[in-house]
Protein backbone atom coordinates (compact mmCIF):
# COMPACT_ATOMS: atom_id res chain seq x y z
CA UNK A 1 0.00 0.00 0.00
CA UNK A 2 1.40 3.48 -0.78
CA UNK A 3 1.97 5.73 1.96
CA UNK A 4 0.73 9.20 2.02
CA UNK A 5 3.57 11.33 0.95
CA UNK A 6 3.76 8.80 -2.41
CA UNK A 7 -0.18 9.11 -2.78
CA UNK A 8 0.38 13.45 -2.01
CA UNK A 9 3.45 13.43 -4.82
CA UNK A 10 1.29 11.21 -7.46
CA UNK A 11 -1.22 13.88 -6.89
CA UNK A 12 0.70 16.70 -7.83
CA UNK A 13 2.20 14.89 -10.93
CA UNK A 14 -1.10 14.24 -12.19
CA UNK A 15 -2.13 18.35 -11.19
CA UNK A 16 1.38 19.03 -13.10
CA UNK A 17 0.15 17.25 -16.08
CA UNK A 18 -3.37 18.63 -16.25
CA UNK A 19 -4.61 14.85 -15.80
CA UNK A 20 -6.70 15.58 -12.96
CA UNK A 21 -9.01 18.89 -12.00
CA UNK A 22 -9.07 20.72 -8.61
CA UNK A 23 -12.82 20.29 -8.45
CA UNK A 24 -12.50 16.44 -9.25
CA UNK A 25 -10.41 15.66 -6.27
CA UNK A 26 -12.39 17.63 -4.14
CA UNK A 27 -15.35 15.66 -5.31
CA UNK A 28 -13.62 12.35 -4.94
CA UNK A 29 -12.10 13.37 -0.91
CA UNK A 30 -15.68 14.06 -0.40
CA UNK A 31 -16.80 10.36 -1.84
CA UNK A 32 -14.48 8.79 0.23
CA UNK A 33 -15.26 10.87 3.04
CA UNK A 34 -18.57 10.03 2.97
CA UNK A 35 -19.71 13.45 2.00
CA UNK A 36 -22.28 13.44 -0.72
CA UNK A 37 -22.53 17.40 -2.79
CA UNK A 38 -24.80 18.57 -4.48
CA UNK A 39 -23.50 19.15 -8.18
CA UNK A 40 -25.57 21.87 -8.87
CA UNK A 41 -24.59 24.17 -5.47
CA UNK A 42 -20.90 23.20 -5.72
CA UNK A 43 -19.96 23.82 -9.25
CA UNK A 44 -19.02 27.22 -10.57
CA UNK A 45 -21.78 28.68 -12.92
CA UNK A 46 -21.39 28.73 -16.26
CA UNK A 47 -23.05 30.59 -18.61
CA UNK A 48 -25.47 28.05 -19.42
CA UNK A 49 -26.82 28.02 -16.05
CA UNK A 50 -26.75 31.96 -15.49
CA UNK A 51 -29.11 31.96 -18.67
CA UNK A 52 -31.10 29.44 -16.80
CA UNK A 53 -31.58 30.85 -13.56
CA UNK A 54 -32.31 34.34 -15.37
CA UNK A 55 -34.61 32.97 -17.83
CA UNK A 56 -36.37 31.37 -14.38
CA UNK A 57 -36.55 34.86 -13.35
CA UNK A 58 -37.92 36.26 -16.56
CA UNK A 59 -40.54 33.64 -16.59
CA UNK A 60 -41.93 35.18 -13.51
CA UNK A 61 -41.78 38.29 -14.00
CA UNK A 62 -44.07 37.56 -17.29
CA UNK A 63 -46.10 36.11 -15.27
CA UNK A 64 -46.46 39.02 -12.90
CA UNK A 65 -46.50 41.88 -15.58
CA UNK A 66 -49.37 39.56 -17.25
CA UNK A 67 -51.73 39.42 -14.04
CA UNK A 68 -51.10 43.25 -13.03
CA UNK A 69 -52.21 44.37 -16.48
CA UNK A 70 -55.04 42.30 -16.76
CA UNK A 71 -55.72 41.60 -12.93
CA UNK A 72 -59.11 42.73 -13.67
CA UNK A 73 -60.30 41.56 -16.51
CA UNK A 74 -59.16 37.71 -15.89
CA UNK A 75 -60.89 35.32 -14.35
CA UNK A 76 -60.00 33.86 -11.00
CA UNK A 77 -59.65 30.48 -13.13
CA UNK A 78 -57.15 31.83 -15.45
CA UNK A 79 -55.77 33.42 -12.25
CA UNK A 80 -55.50 30.24 -10.45
CA UNK A 81 -53.28 28.40 -13.71
CA UNK A 82 -50.99 31.41 -14.55
CA UNK A 83 -50.04 31.41 -10.99
CA UNK A 84 -50.55 28.18 -8.82
CA UNK A 85 -50.76 25.98 -11.76
CA UNK A 86 -47.71 27.10 -13.63
CA UNK A 87 -45.57 26.73 -10.12
CA UNK A 88 -46.81 23.02 -9.66
CA UNK A 89 -46.03 22.60 -13.60
CA UNK A 90 -42.49 23.77 -13.34
CA UNK A 91 -41.82 21.94 -9.91
CA UNK A 92 -42.84 18.68 -11.20
CA UNK A 93 -40.51 19.79 -14.37
CA UNK A 94 -37.63 20.67 -12.00
CA UNK A 95 -38.31 16.83 -10.63
CA UNK A 96 -38.00 15.26 -14.21
CA UNK A 97 -34.74 16.88 -15.32
CA UNK A 98 -33.16 16.57 -11.54
CA UNK A 99 -32.88 13.29 -12.19
CA UNK A 100 -30.10 13.39 -15.18
CA UNK A 101 -27.02 14.94 -13.54
CA UNK A 102 -26.08 16.56 -17.10
CA UNK A 103 -29.63 18.81 -16.98
CA UNK A 104 -30.03 19.27 -12.98
CA UNK A 105 -28.59 22.80 -13.11
CA UNK A 106 -31.97 23.22 -15.90
CA UNK A 107 -33.81 21.32 -13.04
CA UNK A 108 -32.57 23.56 -10.27
CA UNK A 109 -33.85 26.49 -12.31
CA UNK A 110 -37.57 24.97 -12.33
CA UNK A 111 -37.14 24.83 -8.92
CA UNK A 112 -37.01 28.97 -8.74
CA UNK A 113 -39.79 29.51 -11.35
CA UNK A 114 -42.06 27.23 -8.80
CA UNK A 115 -40.55 28.97 -5.34
CA UNK A 116 -41.49 32.55 -7.41
CA UNK A 117 -44.95 31.86 -8.49
CA UNK A 118 -46.33 29.48 -6.44
CA UNK A 119 -46.67 31.91 -3.94
CA UNK A 120 -48.67 34.23 -6.26
CA UNK A 121 -50.71 31.54 -6.48
CA UNK A 122 -51.44 31.08 -3.15
CA UNK A 123 -51.99 34.28 -2.86
CA UNK A 124 -54.67 34.39 -5.13
CA UNK A 125 -56.81 31.77 -3.83
CA UNK A 126 -56.69 33.50 -0.46
CA UNK A 127 -57.56 36.82 -2.32
CA UNK A 128 -60.56 35.01 -3.61
CA UNK A 129 -61.61 33.08 -0.44
CA UNK A 130 -62.05 36.69 1.02
CA UNK A 131 -58.75 37.40 2.92
CA UNK A 132 -56.97 39.63 3.37
CA UNK A 133 -54.09 38.79 1.17
CA UNK A 134 -51.60 41.26 2.14
CA UNK A 135 -51.82 40.84 5.63
CA UNK A 136 -49.32 39.29 7.66
CA UNK A 137 -51.29 36.46 9.30
CA UNK A 138 -52.21 35.56 5.61
CA UNK A 139 -48.21 35.99 4.65
CA UNK A 140 -47.78 33.68 7.44
CA UNK A 141 -50.25 30.66 6.32
CA UNK A 142 -48.62 31.32 2.80
CA UNK A 143 -45.09 31.06 3.90
CA UNK A 144 -45.66 28.34 6.07
CA UNK A 145 -47.35 26.12 3.25
CA UNK A 146 -44.77 27.17 1.02
CA UNK A 147 -41.86 26.03 4.25
CA UNK A 148 -43.91 22.45 4.57
CA UNK A 149 -43.73 21.85 0.83
CA UNK A 150 -39.61 22.12 0.50
CA UNK A 151 -38.93 20.67 3.89
CA UNK A 152 -41.26 17.59 2.87
CA UNK A 153 -39.39 17.69 -0.59
CA UNK A 154 -36.02 17.94 1.32
CA UNK A 155 -37.01 15.05 3.35
CA UNK A 156 -37.93 12.74 0.34
CA UNK A 157 -35.35 13.78 -2.57
CA UNK A 158 -32.10 15.13 -0.03
CA UNK A 159 -31.33 18.02 -2.17
CA UNK A 160 -29.28 21.22 -1.10
CA UNK A 161 -31.67 23.30 -3.22
CA UNK A 162 -34.38 22.43 -1.22
CA UNK A 163 -32.59 23.45 1.88
CA UNK A 164 -32.07 26.43 0.35
CA UNK A 165 -35.28 27.40 -0.07
CA UNK A 166 -36.50 26.08 3.11
CA UNK A 167 -34.47 28.50 4.70
CA UNK A 168 -35.54 31.05 2.96
CA UNK A 169 -39.11 30.70 3.18
CA UNK A 170 -38.55 29.73 7.00
CA UNK A 171 -37.07 33.49 7.13
CA UNK A 172 -40.17 34.93 5.36
CA UNK A 173 -42.09 32.54 7.98
CA UNK A 174 -40.00 33.96 11.00
CA UNK A 175 -40.83 37.87 9.58
CA UNK A 176 -44.66 37.79 8.76
CA UNK A 177 -45.55 35.45 11.79
CA UNK A 178 -43.92 37.95 14.86
CA UNK A 179 -45.47 40.95 12.65
CA UNK A 180 -48.59 39.02 13.34
CA UNK A 181 -48.24 38.05 17.00
CA UNK A 182 -47.38 41.61 17.94
CA UNK A 183 -50.11 43.59 15.56
CA UNK A 184 -50.21 46.99 16.55
CA UNK A 185 -48.71 46.86 19.88
CA UNK A 186 -48.36 50.24 21.28
CA UNK A 187 -45.14 48.66 23.19
CA UNK A 188 -43.38 48.38 20.03
CA UNK A 189 -41.37 49.99 17.67
CA UNK A 190 -41.77 48.96 14.06
CA UNK A 191 -38.65 49.62 12.68
CA UNK A 192 -36.74 48.71 16.04
CA UNK A 193 -38.75 45.38 15.75
CA UNK A 194 -37.90 44.76 12.57
CA UNK A 195 -34.04 45.53 13.15
CA UNK A 196 -33.68 43.18 16.21
CA UNK A 197 -35.49 40.37 14.44
CA UNK A 198 -32.81 40.59 11.46
CA UNK A 199 -30.55 40.47 14.32
CA UNK A 200 -32.11 37.30 15.32
CA UNK A 201 -32.32 35.98 11.24
CA UNK A 202 -28.33 37.09 11.26
CA UNK A 203 -27.86 34.59 13.85
CA UNK A 204 -29.42 31.86 13.06
CA UNK A 205 -28.09 32.16 9.27
CA UNK A 206 -24.81 32.18 11.33
CA UNK A 207 -25.35 29.23 13.02
CA UNK A 208 -26.72 27.14 10.20
CA UNK A 209 -23.64 27.77 8.36
CA UNK A 210 -21.65 26.49 10.90
CA UNK A 211 -23.85 23.50 11.50
CA UNK A 212 -23.55 22.46 8.11
CA UNK A 213 -19.92 23.15 7.19
CA UNK A 214 -19.18 19.43 8.13
CA UNK A 215 -21.72 17.85 6.21
CA UNK A 216 -23.84 17.35 2.61
CA UNK A 217 -25.01 21.05 2.87
CA UNK A 218 -21.38 22.28 3.69
CA UNK A 219 -21.77 23.99 -0.56
CA UNK A 220 -24.27 26.18 1.26
CA UNK A 221 -21.87 27.32 3.88
CA UNK A 222 -20.69 30.63 2.09
CA UNK A 223 -24.42 31.53 1.39
CA UNK A 224 -25.40 30.94 5.33
CA UNK A 225 -21.99 32.90 6.14
CA UNK A 226 -22.28 36.08 3.88
CA UNK A 227 -26.42 37.02 4.45
CA UNK A 228 -25.98 35.86 8.00
CA UNK A 229 -23.13 38.02 8.80
CA UNK A 230 -24.42 40.76 6.90
CA UNK A 231 -27.42 41.00 8.42
CA UNK A 232 -26.26 40.48 12.23
CA UNK A 233 -23.60 43.45 11.84
CA UNK A 234 -25.77 45.95 9.74
CA UNK A 235 -28.58 45.17 12.55
CA UNK A 236 -26.05 46.29 15.35
CA UNK A 237 -24.89 48.97 13.69
CA UNK A 238 -28.41 50.50 12.90
CA UNK A 239 -30.20 49.67 16.74
CA UNK A 240 -26.89 52.25 17.78
CA UNK A 241 -28.69 54.97 16.25
CA UNK A 242 -27.86 58.46 14.57
CA UNK A 243 -27.51 61.65 16.55
CA UNK A 244 -29.16 62.72 18.50
CA UNK A 245 -30.79 59.68 19.23
CA UNK A 246 -27.58 57.34 19.90
CA UNK A 247 -27.70 54.23 21.47
CA UNK A 248 -24.70 53.72 24.07
CA UNK A 249 -24.89 49.96 24.62
CA UNK A 250 -24.67 49.14 21.19
CA UNK A 251 -22.45 52.07 20.61
CA UNK A 252 -19.91 50.56 23.10
CA UNK A 253 -19.82 46.76 22.04
CA UNK A 254 -20.22 47.86 18.04
CA UNK A 255 -16.41 47.37 17.75
CA UNK A 256 -16.28 43.98 19.83
CA UNK A 257 -18.95 42.60 17.60
CA UNK A 258 -16.88 43.60 14.47
CA UNK A 259 -13.85 42.84 16.05
CA UNK A 260 -15.54 38.90 17.06
CA UNK A 261 -16.33 38.43 13.38
CA UNK A 262 -12.80 39.71 11.35
CA UNK A 263 -11.06 36.65 14.71
CA UNK A 264 -14.27 34.05 13.66
CA UNK A 265 -13.34 34.91 9.52
CA UNK A 266 -9.46 32.87 10.85
CA UNK A 267 -11.35 30.18 12.84
CA UNK A 268 -13.59 29.28 10.27
CA UNK A 269 -12.01 30.24 7.01
CA UNK A 270 -14.76 32.44 6.28
CA UNK A 271 -13.48 35.65 3.59
CA UNK A 272 -17.59 36.66 3.80
CA UNK A 273 -16.75 37.81 7.72
CA UNK A 274 -13.55 38.93 6.92
CA UNK A 275 -14.54 41.40 4.04
CA UNK A 276 -18.11 42.11 5.99
CA UNK A 277 -16.18 42.76 9.25
CA UNK A 278 -13.71 45.07 7.33
CA UNK A 279 -16.56 47.41 5.61
CA UNK A 280 -18.68 47.67 8.40
CA UNK A 281 -15.51 48.10 10.76
CA UNK A 282 -15.40 51.29 8.45
CA UNK A 283 -18.77 52.22 8.59
CA UNK A 284 -18.32 52.44 12.29
CA UNK A 285 -15.42 54.90 12.20
CA UNK A 286 -17.32 57.58 10.00
CA UNK A 287 -20.29 57.12 11.84
CA UNK A 288 -18.46 57.96 15.40
CA UNK A 289 -16.40 60.45 13.54
CA UNK A 290 -19.45 62.42 12.01
CA UNK A 291 -21.27 62.48 15.19
CA UNK A 292 -19.17 63.17 17.86
CA UNK A 293 -16.32 65.05 15.83
CA UNK A 294 -18.56 66.70 13.42
CA UNK A 295 -18.04 70.40 14.98
CA UNK A 296 -15.05 72.53 15.52
CA UNK A 297 -11.66 72.39 14.83
CA UNK A 298 -11.59 68.87 15.96
CA UNK A 299 -13.23 66.99 13.00
CA UNK A 300 -10.48 67.53 10.63
CA UNK A 301 -8.34 65.93 13.08
CA UNK A 302 -10.59 64.03 13.39
CA UNK A 303 -11.49 63.12 9.75
CA UNK A 304 -7.23 62.34 9.19
CA UNK A 305 -6.75 60.21 12.14
CA UNK A 306 -10.43 57.89 10.93
CA UNK A 307 -8.44 58.08 7.27
CA UNK A 308 -5.61 56.53 8.81
CA UNK A 309 -7.22 54.21 11.25
CA UNK A 310 -9.38 52.75 7.64
CA UNK A 311 -5.70 52.58 5.73
CA UNK A 312 -4.81 50.59 9.20
CA UNK A 313 -7.84 47.90 8.88
CA UNK A 314 -7.64 47.61 4.87
CA UNK A 315 -4.12 47.18 5.41
CA UNK A 316 -5.18 44.42 8.66
CA UNK A 317 -8.11 42.71 6.38
CA UNK A 318 -5.32 41.27 3.39
CA UNK A 319 -3.14 40.29 5.56
CA UNK A 320 -5.31 38.52 7.29
CA UNK A 321 -6.78 37.55 3.87
CA UNK A 322 -3.23 36.37 2.77
CA UNK A 323 -2.28 34.52 5.77
CA UNK A 324 -4.98 32.12 6.81
CA UNK A 325 -7.64 32.97 3.86
CA UNK A 326 -5.95 32.23 0.26
CA UNK A 327 -6.81 29.32 -1.12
Amino acid sequence: MATKEEVLQYIRTLAEQKVVSKEELDAAFDSGSGIKTDVVLTKKLGVAEILYYIGGAIVFLGISILLWQNWSTLGFGTKVLATLGSGIAAYFVGLLFSRDEKTEAAGSAFYLISALVTPMGLWVVFDNAGFDASSYGTQSLISGIMLGTYLLSLLVFRKNVFTLFSILFGTWLFFSLTSFMVGGGPYFDDWKFYEYRVLVAGIAYILLGYAFSKNERAPLQGFLYGFGILGFLGAALTLGGWEPNQNVFWELIYPGLVFGALFLSVHIKSKAFLTWGTLFLMAYILKITSEYFSSGLGWPLALVIAGLAMIGVGYMSLSLKKKYLSA
